[in-house]
């Protein structure tokens, strides 16, 4: 066939399936025997961060100039997978590494990327995004968080919600009103680190699922930081963390066909073991139609996600995708994927019966996993809106 097509964008060439068997036999090995442990005691996944600095794979989204791996979209996107297939909490490490950073990696000065990228691409220090307030979810462009300017220094008031990684994170992607006239063109961004004075964080949230990534508000008090910590100029703060959103959504997408395909590995496993009426129940049709939904959602899933992760990388890289069609794709990848992985990982628990009920088997962790993203980095409300307005 003459020409390129956007197939040839997407397929996952030979160095992508290497990176997902690598990544895969790592998170067997390293990720999965402690991730019932993780969600049971609502600990953070340290031997997952560990072994996923050690080799590289916990930010490697951040430009090679910085110190980091470089890696494409779609490449992140299998890193996330992988590793979600196995400990959905875990994969929060280089999916809100990516979310976290995008911000300065999109709009941020060259003083701000070395000083940042680089501790982030060694594994010394992790990211987070700090948009959502108590009033402020959806309507995020109704935040209250103030930053005002005093010299040299912008004086931080406020409190953020739902932050992931919140405590565990070094550095923090912070929207703040700096003019509060101009709405959504009056929000600045700016990084802000633990360590700054006036910085804390509330308790832990205690949640459904992915129990092993800390969600905690972050509070702002009186925090004084340089002028130069803005990303971007004063009032693009708010553009800015569309923009990241609009390339993030494909890491949630891909969260969740990791999530779905762990529980769809696992059913298919039980459903060839267990026997009833004589025979194993894999054998009756009515189980075999629902394994055949599942396989196909998670396929139809998992091409959407990397037709948008080849968008991600066009626009990324200033090539020729235009950021609305992404803006579509990314909301399109992020709403199908999550809601086929609920669906997937249901049907899971349904196929194990009783056992998949029980904390005994993972598939009822991995449907309780599914159900955050469906909800985080913009409601599928919220992305069905988003693409009727940018309908290609």
């Amino acid at each position: 066939m003459a020409g390129s097509t956007d197939f040839d964008l997407y397929r996952p060439s030979e160095e992508h399936e290497m990176l997902r068997e690598s990544v895969r036999s790592l998170a067997e090995a390293k990720i999965a025997p402690f991730a019932a442990e993780v969600d049971e005691q609502g600990r953070f996944p340290q031997e997952a961060l560990d072994a996923l600095v050690a080799n590289d794979l916990h930010a490697v989204h951040v430009p090679e100039s910085y110190g980091g791996a470089g890696a494409d979209a779609l490449a992140t996107v299998i890193v996330i997978e992988e590793v979600a297939r196995v400990c959905a909490s875990s994969s929060l490490i280089p999916a809100v590494n990516k979310l976290g950073s995008l911000p300065v990696v999109l709009s941020g000065s060259e003083e701000l990327k070395s000083k940042y990228l680089a501790p982030l691409a060694k594994g010394d220090a992790m990211f987070s995004y700090c948009l959502s307030e108590p009033e402020a979810g959806s309507d995020a462009a109704g935040m209250k968080t103030r930053a005002v300017r005093d010299g040299d220094t912008y004086v931080l008031n406020g409190v953020k919600r739902w932050i992931t990684n919140a405590g565990v994170s070094e550095y923090y992607t912070v929207m703040a009103v700096t003019d509060p006239e101009k709405r959504s063109k009056g929000i600045s961004a700016f990084v802000v680190e633990k360590g700054d004075e006036g910085v804390s964080f509330g308790a832990p949230e205690k949640k459904l699922g992915i129990k092993g990534s800390p969600t905690r508000e972050v509070y702002f008090d009186n925090v004084r930081i340089p002028a130069d910590r803005m990303i971007g100029e004063e009032g693009t703060g708010f553009a800015t963390a569309m923009k990241t959103l609009d390339h993030t959504r494909i890491t949630i997408a891909a969260q969740a066909l990791g999530i779905a395909q762990g529980a769809l590995d696992y059913a298919k496993g039980y459903v060839a073991e267990r026997k009833q009426f004589g025979k194993p129940i894999g054998d009756f049709q009515g189980v075999q139609f629902m394994l055949a939904d599942m396989a196909m959602k998670l396929e139809a899933a998992r091409q959407l996600t990397y037709a948008a992760a080849a968008r991600s990388e066009r626009v990324t890289l200033g090539a020729d995708g235009k950021a609305e069609d992404l803006t579509f794709y990314g909301a399109a990848a992020k709403c199908y994927a999550s809601d086929a992985a609920m669906e997937i990982t249901t049907d899971a628990v349904q196929l194990l019966g009783g056992y998949g009920y029980t904390r005994d088997y993972p598939v009822e962790r991995m449907m309780r996993d599914a159900k955050i993203t469906q909800i985080y980095e913009g409601t599928n409300q919220v992305q069905r809106i988003v693409m009727a307005r940018n309908l290609p």
